[in-house]
């Protein structure tokens, strides 16, 4: 068994990736237009017909955006929380097919066993998630498992626990400190909320996070949800330095509005 991510797209403008198994092709968050989702897909050699369900993280618009668009596309299964989909719900004009999970809980999409966990964010009950295929018992099927955990402002333990024994982490380093304070375009109480216990992660967020929990079981840690003003690919690569020396995982900076290539394991 297979899991092959690639990230479409990452940052306050929208975020959206594809991950794919033997037995399903999903979307976690959808926060462009359904119209360049489409492109996105298409880019990648997907189509929006293939997709069987999109997983939503919370309610914000650069999560939820392409929500709007699923009308034509009403095959696909929409997973989220009953709050998210009551905020969400309110803002359409048609019911999308809705698969309601209780945050906490672990359930099953075709070959995905999925474990959602709550994350301390502004936003109605978001979720963080844990995607895994296979069996830890079996050989020829062993399991392999992503974590996916963006938009929050610290890391609580029972989110630590979630990351331990994950092959590949995505994780939000959202933004640098210095570069926030320092930003002219955000008034105070923006600053405020963005640095808050239920804002964003910093950079200094992530690597105390990581080289607090580092596993030898990573293959791939994704940072993401750069902001464009407030952050950069040199800041965050300063903060990956000590890391690099340590950990023997591929590191990958998703720049602003950016994505990836497909990542297999």
């Amino acid at each position: 068994m297979a899991m092959r991510l690639c990230i479409l797209g990452s940052g306050s403008a929208g975020n959206c990736a594809l991950l794919q198994t033997d037995q399903a092709r999903v979307l976690i968050d959808v926060g462009f237009s359904s119209r360049r989702t489409r492109e996105l897909l298409s880019a990648a050699g997907e189509k929006w017909e293939n997709i069987d369900a999109i997983f939503i993280t919370h309610d914000h618009g650069d999560h939820t955006a392409g929500i709007s668009g699923l009308a034509k596309y009403p095959h696909v299964k929409l997973f989220a929380n009953a709050a998210t989909a009551r905020a969400v719900q309110q803002g359409l004009t048609f019911q999308p097919s809705w698969q309601i999970f209780q945050t906490g809980s672990r359930f099953r999409f075709r070959d995905l066993e999925i474990d959602s966990f709550s994350v301390p964010h502004d936003a109605h009950d978001p979720v963080g998630f844990r995607f895994s295929v296979g069996f830890d018992d079996d050989l020829f099927a062993p399991r392999k498992s992503l974590a996916w955990l963006t938009d929050l402002g610290h890391v609580p333990q029972h989110v630590r626990e979630r990351l331990k024994d994950c092959d590949s982490i995505v994780v939000e380093s959202n933004h640098c400190p210095n570069l926030l304070q320092a930003c002219v375009t955000r008034p105070w109480s923006t600053k405020q909320r963005i640095s808050g216990r239920h804002g964003h992660l910093s950079n200094e967020g992530v690597r105390e996070l990581l080289s607090g929990i580092a596993s030898p079981r990573w293959r791939h840690v994704f940072l993401t949800h750069l902001s464009r003003d407030c952050n950069s690919l040199d800041a965050v690569e300063t903060m990956l330095a000590p890391l690099r020396q340590t950990l023997s995982c591929e590191f990958r900076i998703v720049a602003p509005g950016g994505g990836t290539p497909f990542y297999e394991w």
